[in-house]
Formats: C-alpha cells, sequence, structure tokens
C-alpha cells in the first residue's frame, strides 16, 4: 500500500516544487470541471457563439472570489469553514448541512456516473444499446474510483487527477485551436461583453454558463486539501493565491475551449449524450482523429470530476459527523481510514448508482438547482466571518473590494436560485 502521509521535513521541498505550488488548484480544477460544464458550454457555444466568452471568465473570477475567501479564513484560523460554522454559529446548522451534503451527493454522483458511462460507451461500444453501455460503464468507474481512493490515499489520487488533467486539457483545448473561429471573433467574445438575444433565450443561457463554470460544493473541499499539503502557516497565502489563480485560469480556458468548439459545429441534444453527439459531429469535420481526440478529453474531464468528488466529498461528511458526535479528536486532518470518512465514500459510489436509470437530463436538472443553492450561502458566510478582524485579525479581514466582489457573487447566485420561481 502507498504511503499515505509525508513527514514534515519533506514538505519544504514539495512546496518548491510545481506540483506542490498548484497542485491543490489543479485537484480543484479538475473537480469542478464536469460533464455539466462540457454540455452547457458546448451548447451555448452553438447557440450564442463566441459573443459570450466573457462569461466564463466572469464565472471563473466569482469562483476564485469564493475559494480564496475560503482559503484565508482557515490559515488565518486553522479551522476549516465547516469548524468555523459549528464553533461560531452552533451545530443545528451542521444539522441543516447534511441532508443538503447527501441530496447534493446522491444527484452529483448519478450525474458523473451516466457521463463516464456515455462517454467510455462512445469510445468502447460493446453493448448493443447506448443505455445498457451507460449503466454498465458508469458503475464500473464509479467502483474504480472507490478502488483508488481506498488503497491508494492522497498521493496516488492526486497522480492520477495529473493525469487526467493533462489529458484533459490538452485534448480539448488541441481540438479548440483545430476548429479556431478566428483570432478576432475570441477576442471580441472575451472583451466585448454582449449577449445575442436568439429569441429571447440569450441571458437565460449566459446566466447559465457564468453559474456553471467549475464546482459548487467542492470547493469547501479546498481546505482539505491544503491540510494535506501541510499549508497552514501566514505565509501560505501568496501560495494559495497564486496556487488558485493557476486552477481557475485552467477552469476558464478549458470552458472558453468548449464554447469555441461548440460555436464550430452544428450539433443538437442535452446532457451527456450531447458530448457523445458532438464527438460524432467532429467526426464528420476533422476525421475519426478528431472524435477520438475530443473524446479523450471528455473522459479525462468527466472520470477526474467523478474521482475528485469520491476523494474530498467525504471529507465533509467525516468533519461534520465527528463536530456533531465529538469524536473531533486532537488531530487537525480528517482521517480517510476512519469510518465515517470510508463509509460515505461507499454510500456515494453506490446509491447513486440507481440515477443511470433515469434521463441524464433530469439528474443534470436538480443539481444544478441544487447546487445555485449553496454559493449565496458562502458568500455571506464569508462576508460575515472575514469581515470580523477579532476572527481572523487585520491581515486577513475583507478588503473594501472583497467586500464588494463577495457583494457581486450573492447577488448574482440569488438571483440564478430565485430566477426560476420569479417568472
Amino acid at each position: 500500500m502507498p504511503e499515505r502521509d509525508e513527514k514534515p521535513a519533506d514538505r519544504p521541498a514539495r512546496r518548491r516544487s510545481l506540483a506542490g505550488m498548484i497542485g491543490p488548484g489543479l485537484l480543484l480544477a479538475a473537480t469542478g470541471v464536469g460533464a455539466g460544464d462540457l454540455a452547457t458550454g458546448s451548447f451555448v457555444g452553438g447557440l450564442l457563439g463566441t459573443a459570450v466568452l466573457w462569461a466564463v471568465v466572469v464565472g471563473a473570477a466569482m469562483k476564485f472570489v469564493v475559494t480564496e475567501g475560503l482559503a484565508r479564513w482557515q490559515i488565518a484560523t486553522g479551522e476549516t469553514l465547516i469548524e468555523g460554522v459549528a464553533a461560531r454559529v452552533g451545530r443545528w446548522a451542521l444539522w441543516l448541512f447534511l441532508p443538503y451534503l447527501l441530496l447534493w451527493s446522491f444527484f452529483v454522483g448519478s450525474a458523473l456516473m451516466s457521463a463516464t458511462g456515455a462517454t467510455l460507451h462512445a469510445m468502447v461500444p460493446v453493448f448493443a444499446e447506448a443505455r445498457t453501455g451507460k449503466i454498465m460503464f458508469g458503475a464500473i468507474a464509479s467502483l474504480v474510483g472507490l478502488v483508488l481512493v481506498w488503497f491508494g490515499g492522497y498521493r496516488l489520487f492526486e497522480n492520477v487527477m495529473r493525469v487526467c488533467i493533462g489529458v484533459m486539457f490538452s485534448t480539448v483545448i488541441l481540438t479548440a485551436i483545430l476548429l479556431w473561429p478566428g483570432t478576432g471573433a475570441v477576442l471580441e467574445g472575451l472583451f466585448v461583453p454582449r449577449i445575442p438575444d436568439v429569441g429571447g433565450e440569450g441571458v437565460t443561457w449566459t446566466l447559465a454558463l457564468i453559474g456553471g463554470v467549475g464546482g459548487t460544493l467542492t470547493v469547501l473541499c479546498y481546505g482539505y486539501w491544503l491540510r494535506e499539503e501541510g499549508r497552514d502557516t501566514p505565509e501560505d497565502l501568496a501560495l494559495c493565491r497564486m496556487d488558485l489563480l493557476t486552477g481557475y485560469a485552467m477552469t476558464a480556458i478549458f470552458g472558453i475551449a468548449m464554447v469555441i468548439i461548440g460555436s464550430s459545429v452544428t450539433i443538437e441534444g442535452s446532457g451527456a449524450q450531447l458530448l457523445v453527439t458532438l464527438s460524432e459531429r467532429l467526426d464528420d469535420v476533422m476525421g475519426p482523429a478528431g472524435k477520438w481526440l475530443f473524446l479523450a478529453g471528455t473522459f479525462g474531464a468527466v472520470f477526474s470530476s467523478l474521482l475528485g468528488v469520491w476523494q474530498c466529498v467525504p471529507y465533509l461528511f467525516a468533519d461534520s459527523w465527528a463536530l456533531l458526535t465529538g469524536t473531533r479528536g486532537e488531530s487537525t486532518k480528517i482521517d480517510t481510514d476512519s469510518r465515517p470518512y470510508r463509509a460515505f465514500l461507499v454510500a456515494i459510489t453506490i446509491v447513486p448508482m440507481v440515477g443511470l436509470f433515469w434521463r441524464f437530463r433530469d439528474v443534470q436538472m436538480f443539481y444544478a438547482v441544487i447546487g445555485a443553492w449553496l454559493f449565496p450561502v458562502l458568500a455571506l458566510t464569508l462576508l460575515i466571518f472575514n469581515g470580523r478582524r477579532g476572527w481572523v485579525g487585520a491581515q486577513f479581514a475583507n478588503r473594501p473590494v472583497t467586500v464588494v466582489a463577495l457583494c457581486v457573487v450573492l447577488a448574482f447566485f440569488s438571483y440564478l436560485g430565485l430566477r426560476p420561481y420569479l417568472g
């Protein structure tokens, strides 16, 4: 079995390496970019073209603001945000969080299994029906994720994710370059914000693109990866910011590439099947190499997201459970061999398999709605917690520009969450 932890003396050398400096940010990027981002980016690109590339950058910037606030809180206090909420708001807040975590995990787990299964069936069509291929391959991918996390520890997880990230970014970006719509069109889409009307649907899909960039609940996992890397001193904040800038820059580049691909190829469909349809259209436009290039990148994206969720979300459950039951102990790190962590890992591997028998579109819709509820709460919490100098100190307190940015995030995601109910 691989060694799970590093000696403290090994950490300075690792921090000086590129992998050690930007590792958690890349993990966050790979985990946050899933089937929803791929499908939404390609669909919006086909509908609105490159005019809304600016929306991808705005979405990534919003996620950066929130995650940087989480890192600032943890480095200032030594507590994850969940620990901070339990200590300063009360454990009752965790009793509200746990049902949300279970609901989110079910729908996200189902969506990731479905997307991975559909992609693998497109690559290896050994089953007569696509639905059967999606179910079988999705279940197998989920079990493979369980084995890698259970036996591999954090370092194996990080190394496998690094391979997936390399495949995912290089292939999708290369596909976008081969379908390049022109530098002028891309620069205009990035720096001249506008929203095509398209029968009144332009605003709706632009908002979906902004809100869909990067992850939702997975941003809370960044703090646990910081602990795995041993980042716990004030001097580590600058490293965290560089790490997050790298991760969200890659997320934005990936999203821009998907919009470009979608704008260059005419496609129809939705969800995971849209990605398969897109690969078939690329076969017509670019030949078999284009199809396989895109499928390889798609698999890298969806499986890395599945593996990231399987590894990091049990942290959230184990942390919440320990705080609620009073079994936290003296260690600040979550023990990945503990019963709560492993029980939740098994649960997220098996229970969401029920969703493989449902339409991907329905599962995707539910988890998109559930994900939209979280960010207003995170933004408001960070406005209050990081605004209290008595809690975080003057060095880590919110600056005026941060307050404005968090207010924008709060307003935008509140509107996004309430929009369906406002007609």
